[in-house]
């Protein structure tokens, strides 16, 4: 439903319900989700998924249904109905994975609204949620689809669209694709539709419902826009995401004006001639030793990174240490894991939870 007290801008129509999509396993950030569900993970300081639902709130939306499958339970035991974020939160639980389409319509028993708006829970995003709405009103379209132009499109789906910005096709990494439009992860579409999607059966939107639409006629409308996008499914991803929220490149109503070159949350310690820049978080009772310096860095509470330590483009786990004089750069650290002094971590490397790396146990290079 919607809320009285909008901010301004475009208004929402009447009745709107929202849908976020939060099943996956995130499997390409491991280890970091052997413990938890991707949209959980720490960014920016608050749960990846709360800068969504907080920009969904913005838009005056407060009726919001999770579409949850792995580790359900964290997701209702965090957030409760909802009202923390002035939002009424429901949860619905896939018992075995249904792709993007079934898990539209695995929450259907919840809709009672006629305009829909779904959420990929992996995407970060800075479009305003009520121009995508004010655009579906307006086109009187079956399904709308927020299409973000970006410079490479060759590795995502592109979308064509006419003059009247009405859908024509939708092509998976085409190696000469004809549009830089690639599809968002953000549609509205009337309850009817989701009412055609066939129940019980892992069904892909843009596989199969989508094509489907658009062979039977049925009006597909763009919503084109330059905003900030990135989707948040790998280390490299989550990394500078989380960075260009701290530097207030991606919006997010959930940090306010907390802007600069670092985040430092309370009850962590920052050592004498520390550097902290390029985005930096630092976690909830994370310790940071002496002249270390972190350079995007994402150190999740109660990590300890040792003086002199350098910490690159890279995730540090829930109470995991960097040795002094470490060079962790490109990595994720799992949660739990000790690094010792000197050891060289770089280009992609992962470390499971609780594993222990000896002093100068690993190295990249030769000086000592």
């Amino acid at each position: 439903m919607v809320s009285d007290n909008l901010v301004e801008g475009t208004e929402v129509p009447p009745a709107v319900q929202a849908v976020v999509l939060v099943g996956g396993k995130g499997t390409r950030l491991r280890p970091l989700t052997l413990s938890a569900p991707k949209p959980m993970l720490p960014t920016a300081g608050v749960p990846f998924l709360t800068h969504l639902l907080s920009r969904i709130r913005q838009a005056g939306v407060e009726d919001v249904i999770l579409g949850t499958s792995f580790q359900a339970h964290v997701f209702s035991e965090y957030y409760g109905d909802g009202s923390k974020l002035g939002l009424r939160l429901r949860y619905v639980t896939e018992e075995e994975p249904l792709g993007t389409g079934g898990g539209i319509r695995n929450v259907l028993d919840e809709l009672t609204a006629d305009t829909i708006l779904v959420f990929n829970g992996d995407v970060l995003g800075g479009t305003d949620v009520r121009d995508v709405l004010a655009t579906h009103r307006s086109s009187g379209a079956d399904v709308t689809m927020h299409l973000v132009r970006v410079g490479d499109p060759r590795a995502f789906g592109c979308v064509p669209t006419d003059e009247n910005g009405r859908v024509t096709d939708f092509l998976e990494k085409a190696q000469d694709p004809p549009t830089d439009q690639i599809n968002a992860g953000t549609y509205v579409f009337r309850r009817s539709v989701i009412e055609e999607i066939p129940p019980g059966r892992p069904v892909s939107v843009e596989r199969e419902v989508f094509p489907k639409l658009l062979a039977e006629g049925r009006h597909i409308q763009g919503h084109v826009d330059h905003a900030y996008w990135r989707d948040m499914g790998t280390p490299e991803d989550f990394v500078r995401g989380s960075a260009d929220l701290v530097r207030g490149i991606a919006p997010s109503p959930a940090l306010g004006d907390r802007h600069g070159e670092s985040l430092v949350h309370e009850g962590a310690g920052v050592g004498p001639g520390a550097v902290l820049i390029g985005g930096t978080v630092v976690g909830r009772g994370a310790e940071i030793g002496p002249r270390a310096r972190l350079d995007g860095a994402v150190v999740f509470d109660g990590a300890v990174i040792e003086a002199g330590a350098v910490v690159e483009r890279s995730i540090v786990g829930f109470g995991a240490r960097v040795g002094p004089r470490a060079l962790i750069r490109d990595t994720v650290i799992g949660d739990g894991a000790d690094i010792g002094a000197r050891c060289e971590l770089l280009r992609g490397a992962r470390v499971w939870p609780g594993i222990q790396i000896p002093d100068h146990g690993i190295r990249f290079s030769t000086d000592v």
